[in-house]
């Protein structure tokens, strides 16, 4: 509960400079078509800008794309939450684009060597979500675990929200929907057909890994564990969205399940190898991504009414082992892909920007409080400042109020404790209050633009610089219930 709202403007930021980085050069790169184009990248329409004969398609490619390139890059905040520095999270959201691109011309670019060789990823499972778990997991093991998250065994940390993160199921679960029916990019002619069977076939997975989520659970501890529900509905969520227009419900509801056990059980074997991965984005985008893949090299026959396999049938339709090594080996250049650059991304971040690790003092108070001058009641952000203090690399923070509270109104509400008759005394008190020739009681000076942040006098910051304040803040009397 202390980084809440931090992961929930990290995403914004992915959108917003995601979004302008894939206008710029993210597009050009999958989708270019200059002579400049070769198999690895696309070459052309930087900064895109299409004519009014080609917008149509364009703008359409466009927009589901960018979707798809922001949602692998947030998929890596969960896999770095509570502890990522927030300006290098801003750094690697900025350019990260770069490693989604890429590998997305490979699947669906026309020059994409894996394309040509008849890599069937409708909705992404590869592209989007193989990508993101693979960045996941490299950027988890370089931030390294939470301050003691492994002191005292692997078993996994209390919820802060078990209720907000069925509600985020419930928002990607019908978000899906869209992601998926959306990739056949269109319903005239026999499109129409393909989008009401991804829909269907979309919920058997879903269905089917919700199943298998819940009696795992049940197995191990008698009750429904809220983290092993979510993460089994979305694994199958993730292992139908790539053949999400070929499989019939027979195969949804098997794809569906096998994701659902392998997003529940991957989770426990990345934390015995004290990778920390708080949402499990590894084993559910990742792995699960993965076995997307090679669910349609296995099942899937050939598509005859829009040849979406290429002619090609999966393993088990007698279609030998073609497509299962087309489907293995886009996994494999797609992951070392993304490993490889998110390392060099996040080691370039680090040893040359800013530490990508948050301050022990930051993740302490959690990063709400440290990055958006956010002070919530009940949640440890009041034990952790008593004993750190509120002085933190030059900046003074104990202007922060606890959310909820008007100081103003506290400020009306001490007025009429002085006042002999309270109940008609509501206007006196006001009137005192604001009228600038009474006595008021003072409060602390609010700075918005500071985020909280006041910077201390040159005086206090360098007696300060090697030692914290650990005095617990003392709210000015008067002032109300102090968490």
């Amino acid at each position: 509960m202390k980084n809440e709202t931090n992961i929930m403007v990290k995403n914004v930021v992915d959108v917003v400079l995601g979004g302008i980085t894939y206008w710029l050069f993210g597009y050009a790169l999958s989708f270019g078509e200059s002579e400049w184009t070769n198999p690895f990248c696309g070459w052309g329409s930087f900064a895109l800008n299409p004519d009014e004969e080609a917008m149509g398609e364009v703008y359409t490619k466009f927009f589901f794309q960018l979707s798809f390139a922001t949602t692998a890059t947030t998929i890596v905040s969960g896999a770095v939450a509570e502890r990522f520095n927030f300006v290098a999270y801003v750094l690697f959201s900025t350019v990260n684009t770069v490693i989604y691109c890429i590998p997305a011309g490979w699947l669906w670019g026309n020059h994409g060597f894996l394309r040509r060789m008849g890599v069937v990823d409708i909705a992404g499972s590869c592209g989007v979500h193989v990508c993101g778990g693979s960045s996941a997991l490299v950027a988890a093991r370089l931030v390294g675990p939470r301050i003691g998250r492994y002191d005292h065994g692997e078993s996994p940390l209390p919820m802060g929200s078990p209720t907000n993160a069925i509600l985020g199921m419930f928002m990607l679960w019908w978000g899906w929907l869209g992601f998926n029916c959306g990739s056949t990019y269109g319903v005239s002619g026999a499109l129409w057909k393909y989008a009401a069977r991804t829909a269907v076939i979309t919920l058997m997975s879903s269905i089917g890994a919700g199943l298998a989520g819940m009696s795992i659970s049940w197995y191990k501890n008698h009750r429904l564990e809220i983290g092993d529900v979510v993460n089994s509905v979305l694994g199958g969520l993730v292992s139908i969205t790539a053949g999400c227009a070929l499989f019939t419900t027979w195969e949804a509801l098997a794809v569906g399940t096998i994701g659902g056990i392998i997003s529940v059980l991957a989770m426990p074997m990345f934390d015995k190898l004290h990778i920390d991965d708080p949402v499990g984005a590894t084993s559910v985008h990742g792995l699960c991504g993965m076995w997307a893949m090679i669910a349609i090299g296995l099942f899937v026959k050939a598509d005859k009414l829009l040849g979406l396999t290429s002619g090609n049938a999966g393993l088990f339709r007698g279609g030998g082992f073609y497509l299962l090594g087309i489907q293995t080996l886009a996994c494999a250049c797609i992951s070392v892909w993304s490993m490889f650059s998110t390392y060099i991304i996040l080691k370039a971040i680090d040893m040359f920007c800013v530490s990508i690790r948050m301050s022990e003092w930051e993740e302490l108070v959690g990063a709400d409080f440290a990055e958006h001058a956010i002070r919530r009641r009940n949640i440890g952000v009041s034990r952790a400042v008593s004993v750190l203090g509120l002085q933190h690399n030059g900046y003074d923070y104990s202007d922060i109020a606890p959310q909820g509270d008007n100081p103003c109104h506290q400020q009306v509400l001490a007025e009429m404790k002085t006042l002999s008759r309270r109940g008609s005394s509501v206007s006196k008190a006001v009137a005192r209050v604001t009228d600038k020739r009474s006595k008021r009681i003072k409060l602390p000076s609010f700075n918005f633009f500071s985020f909280g942040r006041k910077k201390k006098s040159a005086r206090s910051s360098s007696s300060a610089s090697n030692k914290i304040n650990v005095m617990p803040f003392q709210p000015p009397e008067g002032y109300g219930a102090w968490e």
